[in-house]
């Protein structure tokens, strides 16, 4: 009786023990609510309760900033979710789409080529983005081994107390705020910038060495192709049109053959902003590198008639169900819109106030 008690006491004392880890762990991991927004943009898709999207896009900045899941919603009743995360490599876009399938299976997979560029890993901190918040599978694991920097350790994606313990130092009021429930700060993965910063300059285009994409980027980009085929899945490549980091025509017609090659749709938007009508003057918030509100509903709406003539979507506005849930997605991308503005409007009063306090 004695032993069966101690027995019970240690197994007591251990889950105290684990509860406790768990609890300090969520306090001590970044919570990206105030700043550094997109890397709580993987997290947001596992807060969905509706997982049944017509098209999922998988990719970098250059995703979840040009395009709008509610404006697809609102001009063509296409469901949508943005997997992104900031500087999301392919390797992350494949483990991240496998790991989605696991969810649900939906009608098109858009992915933007960008990442075809890198072929190592480029920093820890953008692999903490996209792999933090993946639930624990075989398919995470599978994520880490592909994604891991020299120095970083594998355990610490499996226990990521072990990494960010040494954030006591650090905690602010966003911690203990966020603590243990996050906010939504995206719509369906869209993280939505308001503001305005015309293109004025563009950089100068290096000549590379080498212009080929690497044997790994391909690897990952058959796998993606194979998945999406054996799920009866269309997928589409794309570039968005970002006017910087430069997409070399060498890089485009490897793109245009590997689409040709396995019967894929591969669309360049760089060659159709006039009939977009994306306006570089008005419609980035950051001198070109990303789209801004405006540029993004422009491209919903452009890439919207693409796939519905081209993949004969359904239109389902007039699901009543389906209604109710994205009706309560519009009011929060309405009410996001109007919190922005009225923040640009402030700053912009403050600016006016301390430039006339500078004048005298």
């Amino acid at each position: 009786m004695m032993k069966k008690t101690k027995i019970l006491q240690v197994a007591a004392a251990a889950l105290v023990t684990i509860i406790i880890l768990v609890f300090l762990e969520k306090l001590l991991m970044p919570k990206y609510m105030t700043q550094i927004l997109e890397g709580a943009l993987i997290s947001e898709y596992y807060q969905e309760k509706e997982k049944d999207h017509d098209v999922i896009f998988v990719g970098d900045c250059e995703v979840y900033e040009s395009f709008s899941p509610i404006t697809l919603w609102e001009k063509f009743g296409i469901t949508s979710f943005i997997r992104g995360s900031a500087q999301q490599l392919i390797w992350h876009s494949y483990y991240l789409l496998e790991e989605t399938l696991r969810y649900e299976k939906p009608e098109v997979v858009v992915f933007n080529v960008l990442s075809m560029k890198y072929d190592v890993p480029q920093k820890e901190a953008y692999n903490r983005m996209a792999l933090d918040d993946m639930p624990m599978s075989i398919t995470k694991l599978k994520a880490i081994r592909a994604s891991m920097m020299e120095e970083e350790k594998f355990i610490t994606y499996l226990f990521p107390i072990l990494r960010y313990h040494s954030r006591w130092s650090e905690l602010t009021s966003e911690d203990l705020k966020y603590w243990l429930k996050r906010e939504r700060i995206s719509h369906n993965g869209y993280l939505m910038r308001v503001d305005t910063k015309a293109v004025t300059t563009i950089p100068t285009k290096k000549r590379l060495p080498n212009y080929e994409f690497s044997e790994i980027c391909y690897h990952y980009l058959d796998k993606m192709t194979a998945l999406c085929k054996e799920n009866d899945i269309e997928l589409v490549l794309i570039k968005a049109p970002s006017l910087y980091p430069h997409w070399y025509d060498e890089w485009d017609e490897q793109m245009r053959a590997y689409a040709e090659e396995n019967d894929l749709y591969y669309i360049n938007f760089l060659d159709y902003t006039d009939e977009i009508g994306i306006d570089y003057s008005t419609d980035t918030y950051d001198g070109g590198l990303h789209l801004n509100l405006s540029g993004a509903e422009k491209m919903s709406e452009y890439f919207g008639r693409i796939l519905t003539e081209k993949y004969n979507l359904r239109d389902h506005r007039e699901d009543a169900e389906l209604k109710k849930i994205w009706d309560g997605k519009i009011a929060f991308y309405n009410q996001t819109i109007e919190m922005q503005f009225s923040e640009l409007e402030l700053l912009g009063y403050i600016k006016a106030f301390n430039k006339k306090k500078e004048e005298g």
